[in-house]
Formats: structure tokens, C-alpha cells, sequence
């Protein structure tokens, strides 16, 4: 049988290593941005499980849009919208429609925002070359 590592991103317990990872983010939210609404995780691990149990334990259900994490192994960064429910594959706010399926230079032009990569077609999800790139696109969708 194939042996599976016991990372963090495997365990889902409230005391594993992912969760206060997590808890950690969940915490600062607002010294990323004063809404609250985007997360900077730091480093990646499996989050979702963890930030609706934090959303649900802390009367903020819905509050948390994006979640900012580095994608170590392309050296850039990635935003997140977060779902609108655990399995569900609705954004509770996508990125700007007029940026989806975007790419590179046109992306950037189209954002006003320097070194994005992508933005995919559903909005889902976005890239840029710095975490003040995916920031920007996050504020953007936002409304600041």
C-alpha cells in the first residue's frame, strides 16, 4: 500500500498544525485589510474546513471573500475566493468578472494592478507575481 506523510494539510483535528494556521490568519484578517474580509495564509495548508468551524465558532459566517497564500513551487502567489459552503463550488464572490480568463500583460492592463498572472474564467481563483499583486485584485473585487 502506498504510504501517505502526515503533513499538516492530512489532519483536521482543532489541534493540528493546519488549524492553527489557520486560527492564526483568521486572527490577523484585519491587519491585512480593515474588512476583514481577506486572509493572508502563511504558510499554505489546507484551510477551508478550519476557516468555516472559525466562521461559525465566532458569529462571522460569510465574512471571509479571499484567501491570499504563497504557491511555493511556481514562486508566486495565488487569491482564493472562498466558497459559499463546505463542497460547494460557488464563490461567495468571485473575482471581477471583467478579469476572468484573463492572462499576463492583458490581465495587468485590464487591473491597473503590475505582475498579474491569471485570473480563471469562473473567478475562482487569480495569480500574480507578489502578494501585493493578489491583494490588489482581491481590494478590487472588493470595492476598494
Amino acid at each position: 500500500s502506498a504510504r501517505v506523510s502526515s503533513g499538516p494539510w492530512l489532519s483536521l483535528s482543532s489541534g493540528s498544525p493546519a488549524r492553527a494556521v489557520v486560527e492564526s490568519a483568521f486572527n490577523a484578517r484585519t491587519s491585512v485589510h480593515s474588512s476583514g474580509a481577506v486572509l493572508r495564509l502563511v504558510p499554505y495548508c489546507a484551510w477551508k474546513d478550519h476557516l468555516y468551524s472559525l466562521e461559525e465558532e465566532q458569529g462571522c459566517v460569510g465574512q471571509t471573500k479571499f484567501v491570499l497564500y504563497p504557491d511555493e513551487n511556481a514562486g508566486v502567489w495565488r487569491v482564493q475566493a472562498v466558497s459559499e459552503a463546505p463542497g460547494s463550488f460557488a464563490s461567495r464572490l468571485p473575482l471581477l468578472e471583467s478579469l476572468r480568463g484573463l492572462r499576463d500583460q492583458e490581465l495587468s492592463d485590464a487591473a491597473g494592478i503590475p505582475d498579474c498572472i491569471f485570473v480563471h474564467a469562473s473567478g475562482f481563483i487569480g495569480g500574480a507575481k507578489t502578494e501585493e499583486g493578489v491583494l490588489k485584485l482581491a481590494l478590487k473585487t472588493l470595492g476598494f
